[in-house]
């Protein structure tokens, strides 16, 4: 079975290629979900995915499974004592940004918005298929992601640039990014 480059290498661990297989690309439109892929988008800046993975289930376990209410009710004192967890990337700015951004995005539901609308309607609702050939060939951000970052800045988000956020697109499916070669296309 063929994979895109990035997943297909012999030294590529399990969990980066089941990430690939079963997640990385695929449309995600639950909120909470769309949530988690965001947070963690925003901690693999200047570290790399693998370190992120590896972190996840205490990622998961410390922001209660991402779960937007229950994130956004955190405190000084909460952000404390992730600092001295020590299965966390422990990024103050990273961690501070989460449990801002869950507080973003109840402020959207008071606008009767949503995450899920915010974010799929730069796409239109569909992703959108780059017909990748070779990864290699992308960029690290287009137009859309860095108006995206710039909305985002705007209403209150944290630690989302036009990178993070391209690259937020691509795992959350709003974009395919798989290479056209890949099966998972």
């Amino acid at each position: 079975m063929r994979r895109c480059q990035w997943a297909d290498l012999e030294q590529t661990p399990e969990s980066l290629k089941r990430y690939h297989d079963e997640e990385w690309g695929r449309p995600e439109y639950d909120e909470q979900k769309l949530f988690e892929l965001m947070c963690l988008e925003s901690y693999q800046a200047g570290l790399n995915w693998q370190t992120v993975l590896n972190k996840r289930a205490a990622f998961l376990k410390a922001f209660h499974n991402y779960q937007i209410e229950a994130v956004a009710a955190m405190t000084e004192q909460d952000l404390n004592l992730l600092m001295q967890n020590q299965d966390l990337i422990r990024h103050r700015l990273k961690l501070a940004a989460t449990i801002n951004n869950a507080q973003q995005i109840e402020k959207l539901h008071i606008q009767g918005k949503s995450l899920t609308d915010l974010m799929w309607s730069q796409v239109d609702y569909h992703p959108i298929d780059h017909r990748v050939s070779d990864l290699q060939t992308l960029p690290s951000a287009n137009s859309v992601a860095q108006a995206l970052a710039r909305d985002l800045k705007k209403l209150g988000f944290k630690f989302l640039g036009p990178v993070t956020v391209y690259s937020f697109m691509q795992a959350a499916g709003l974009y395919n990014d798989h290479e056209i070669d890949c099966a998972f296309h």
